[in-house]
């Protein structure tokens, strides 16, 4: 019995402990920031997510936050700025903030997460 347990223990932390990293301009670019200023950059694609629920949704929202960062644009509520600061205009174009969204999407996508167990 004490098997079964290390066994099944061992594998949960295997298939959930193992994250693959961010892609260098990523981790560059945003979540250097986020680590930083310690914004939650995982749940606030999650509340895309549910706001939006289509990639396509998300990631035109988000462009049109990081062209001209503000309250009104953000999909945050009032007291997140009251504990993280407004972002600051982006200097990129958008060709590479769209290669980021890309990036970012693809990085906190929980469809990669999910496990499908197989139908007996």
């Amino acid at each position: 019995m004490a098997k079964i347990i290390f066994l099944f223990t061992a594998t949960f932390f295997y298939l959930w402990g193992a994250e693959e990293a961010a892609p260098p301009m990523l981790q560059k670019e945003c979540l250097q920031c986020h680590s930083r200023q310690k914004i939650p950059s995982g749940a606030i694609y999650r509340r895309y997510l549910l706001k939006y629920s289509s990639k396509a949704t998300i990631k035109k929202k988000m462009l049109s936050y990081l062209r001209s960062p503000s309250e009104k644009h953000s999909i945050m509520p009032p007291q997140f700025f009251s504990k993280f600061p407004v972002k600051e205009s982006s200097e990129l174009d958008d060709t590479q903030l769209k290669q980021l969204v890309d990036a970012y999407i693809d990085y906190f996508d929980i469809g990669k997460r999910v496990i499908v167990l197989p139908e007996k």
